[in-house]
């Protein structure tokens, strides 16, 4: 059995009744064998990144304490994506989603294998992956950068003030 590790995962529903279908993935993560969530950020309402003609999302991540392996935790947020409709274009990249579970980290693991590369490999450049985690680990610290959640926020880029 492997032990237990601290695993980070973002959220974002586009689609139907957003929080309903977020709260949904929230029970299935948390009744994953082995597995338990520790820490859950508040839903936050961000524009759509990717193709135009998108609603808003509603975001959020989660720490996820699990046994079970990288592989079989990923393998498990894509049946989850799929229990709520997600249907994965190919050759769609950002398109709307019902639910969209990424694996951010699984403890300090860096690791590029086809079909899953952890961490995940645009996360620490996402505002809507990074407010919410931060709201919950800002202590936590990207496994190949060796910075923190808190610090990687602070290193966004401000928006430009209005002009009057």
């Amino acid at each position: 059995m492997t032990p237990p590790v601290d695993a980070a995962i973002a959220l974002g529903s586009n689609l139907g009744d957003r929080e309903a279908i977020l709260e949904s993935a929230l029970v299935a993560l948390d009744g994953l064998p082995d597995s338990s969530l520790t820490r859950v950020s508040r839903w936050h309402e961000t524009d759509p990144e990717g193709p135009p003609g998108q609603g808003p999302y509603l975001n959020g991540a989660v720490i996820l304490r699990t046994a079970l392996p990288a592989r079989r935790l990923l393998a498990a947020l894509l049946a989850i994506e799929r229990s709520q409709g997600r249907v994965r274009e190919h050759g769609l990249r950002n398109g709307p989603r019902t639910l969209d579970l990424d694996l951010l980290t699984y403890g300090d693991l860096i690791c590029s294998e086809p079909g899953m590369e952890i961490p995940h490999p645009r996360f620490a450049e996402r505002e809507f992956v990074l407010r919410p985690l931060a709201e919950i680990a800002p202590e936590l610290e990207h496994p190949r950068l060796r910075l923190s959640v808190d610090l990687l926020v602070r290193r966004l880029p401000r928006p430009e003030p209005a002009s009057r």
